[in-house]
């Protein structure tokens, strides 16, 4: 029998209903444990998705607590080394999307954007690295978006805090790469199938029939490749977005 504690992991801060899940879904069918993370007001929705995973005979754990605590995330990476067994892929992808004009932006708001798309991340970044660099090897994914690389009308807050992420994602993958962790910036440049989305396009079904809306799965899979590259051609930045995306 597998020892419990030695199966390779992978960490998905922000296992949310749409492309969190969906990476923890194909990181465990790669064999990983997914251990999901979110807040701790949705604990019931990660513990269904873990659920949902191993029903489907994968692995999966679900560790709920605020990502921007420090806190939470050297707890988190200690408990899955000492519960389920090593860290092979951490994924940032928290959101944070929020559109204000910038009279509106209080400090609350920008701080509070910046915490969880940004600080959170170098956190889950920080606790990956002290754990994967002694043993070499690990991947390490940050989710970004368009905001991640020009700024737009009421996004200053979101923006801000993805580019910043963005240059978190580029000195980790110059420091670490040549230890043998891949550091991976992946832009998702255009709408997902999210219900939020679908909440709210006027022509939902027509664009997705006609693939212009992302698919989590096929996100999922890419963040999959990404970890199996091999180190003669490792990818630092990818941008993902449907084909009819204007950009």
């Amino acid at each position: 029998m597998t020892d419990p504690a030695s199966t390779p992991a992978a960490v998905i801060i922000g296992a949310g209903d749409a492309t969190g899940g969906a990476i923890a879904r194909a990181f465990a069918a790669e064999g990983l444990i997914a251990c999901v993370n979110r807040r701790e007001r949705h604990a019931d929705a990660l513990e269904a998705l873990a659920q949902s995973i191993r029903d489907r005979g994968h692995g999966a754990r679900a560790f709920p607590g605020d990502a921007r605590s420090e806190e939470t995330m050297t707890g988190l990476f200690d408990r899955v080394e000492a519960e389920v067994g090593p860290v092979e892929v951490a994924v940032f992808n928290i959101g944070a999307n929020v559109n204000f004009p910038i009279g509106e932006t209080t400090v609350r708001v920008y701080s509070k954007v910046w915490e969880m798309a940004c600080l959170a991340g170098f956190l889950m970044g920080r606790e990956a690295a002290k754990r994967m660099t002694p043993r070499r090897r690990g991947t390490i994914i940050f989710t970004g978006a368009t905001a991640s690389l020009r700024g737009g009308s009421g996004f200053a807050a979101f923006s801000g805090a993805k580019a910043a992420l963005r240059m978190l994602a580029q000195s980790m993958a110059r420091e670490l790469g040549p230890q043998g962790i891949h550091v991976a910036h992946v832009v998702i440049d255009g709408a997902i199938d999210t219900e939020f989305i679908r909440d709210r396009h006027p022509d939902f079904d027509n664009a997705r029939a006609r693939d212009l809306i992302l698919s989590p799965d096929a996100i999922a899979a890419q963040y999959v490749a990404l970890h199996k590259q091999p180190r003669s051609a490792w990818t630092h930045e990818l941008d993902l977005r449907p084909w009819g995306e204007k950009w």
